[in-house]
C-alpha cells in the first residue's frame, strides 16, 4: 500500500476490515483506481486527452467539469473520490488535475505515456 495513502496516525494501527476481508486503505486504492480509470475513459469519450488532467500546468476549466459531470453522473462521483483521496486537485488556475499521487497510480495503470510527468 503507498505511503500516500495512510497518515502517521493510522499507520501504526491495524487497518479495518471489510466484509470482504480487504482494508479500509485498500479499498479506497480500489476505489481510485476504477476512479481513474474511468476519468481516462470519460475524458476520451468527451473529446479531451489524458494528458489534459496529468499535466499540472493544463487541467479542466470549471465549465469542463461541470460538462462532463452533466454528460456522464459517473464522472461527478469519480471527482469525489479522486479529490478525497488527494489524487486530484485544482491547481494555481483553479483548473482540475491530477496531483502527484494521482500522477503516478496512472503511470502505474497505463504506462509512461499516460503521466509522463510522474
Amino acid at each position: 500500500m503507498p505511503p500516500e495513502l495512510t497518515s502517521p496516525e493510522t499507520a501504526t494501527q491495524r487497518p479495518t476490515q471489510s466484509p470482504l476481508g480487504l482494508s479500509t486503505a485498500a479499498n479506497v486504492q480500489r476505489s481510485l483506481r476504477q476512479c481513474l480509470s474511468v476519468a481516462a475513459e470519460l475524458l476520451y469519450d468527451h473529446g479531451h486527452v489524458l494528458e489534459t488532467i496529468t499535466l499540472p500546468q493544463r487541467g479542466l476549466a470549471r465549465r469542463e467539469l461541470l460538462a462532463l459531470s452533466a454528460a456522464a453522473p459517473t464522472w461527478a462521483t469519480c471527482q469525489q473520490v479522486m479529490e478525497a483521496s488527494e489524487a486530484a486537485t485544482l491547481n494555481e488556475h483553479g483548473r482540475f488535475v491530477l496531483t502527484r499521487l494521482g500522477r503516478e497510480m496512472m503511470f502505474d495503470m497505463f504506462g509512461q505515456g499516460a503521466a509522463d510527468c510522474a
